[in-house]
């Protein structure tokens, strides 16, 4: 009976999360092959839980949650949405002269700021771009006032820079509008996304800044919201 007390063991250990329990293989008999199938199920699952949680964190969790439901078809939906663009001013001089190693200390610590505050208020971030970060509210999960949302995160944005992270300086840009939603790419290729003009005006607005001096400017759409 000890082997397959041992086989109760690990199943018992893998039903309540622990998906590095393995159970002995005794011998080449049936029991053996029992087991050993065990442990390469077990794999399969461990391997399986990796790939869902990197998946996750590159795409954030509702997003992730939706492509799980909607599959790997191409297209999307039109919407209203609030998009927040954030960039660092200065990245190309900051990149000729600081050591490598140091800028993306600098630019993670950034990033670490920008992703607190957006989750903080209920978005999730689209895409890293080479130190600029898009960032969405209201898509694909209603969240609830997006666009007072997305202002919310700007201002934390900018309120908390000066003190974390005082060797960079950031402008935002915030649109509230129309966008499509939509996976775009190939079927064996994509990427789940947002195009349009609100799109385009959250990233003038964002280099507007650097111009005027500012740090957060926002449309006339996203204040009448």
């Amino acid at each position: 009976a000890a082997p397959l007390r041992d086989l109760r063991r690990a199943i018992r250990s893998v039903s309540e999360g622990d998906l590095q329990a393995r159970a002995e293989v005794y011998d080449g008999s049936e029991l053996g092959l029992l087991q050993a199938g065990f442990n390469e199920m077990a794999t399969g699952l461990e391997e399986r839980e990796r790939l869902r949680d990197l998946y996750f964190r590159q795409v954030g969790e509702d997003v992730a949650r939706g492509s799980l439901e909607r599959g790997a078809a191409l297209g999307g939906e039109l919407c209203r949405a609030a998009v927040l663009f954030v960039d660092v001013v200065g990245s190309t001089e900051l990149a000729a002269t600081r050591p490598a190693n140091e800028v993306v200390d600098l630019l993670n610590r950034f990033f670490g700021v920008v992703v607190d505050e957006v989750h903080r208020q209920g978005g999730w971030i689209n895409k890293f771009q080479g130190d600029a970060t898009l960032a969405v509210f209201g898509v694909p999960a209603s969240t609830g006032d997006p666009a007072g949302r997305a202002l919310a995160a700007a201002r934390g944005v900018a309120r908390r820079l000066p003190d974390e992270v005082p060797e960079l300086s950031a402008g935002v840009g915030v649109a509230y509008g129309p966008v499509v939603a939509a996976n775009i790419g190939s079927p064996d290729r994509l990427s789940y996304t947002l195009v349009g003009d609100t799109v385009n005006l959250a990233s003038r607005l964002q280099d507007l800044n650097k111009e005027m001096g500012t740090e957060v400017i926002l449309s006339g759409a996203t204040k009448e919201r």
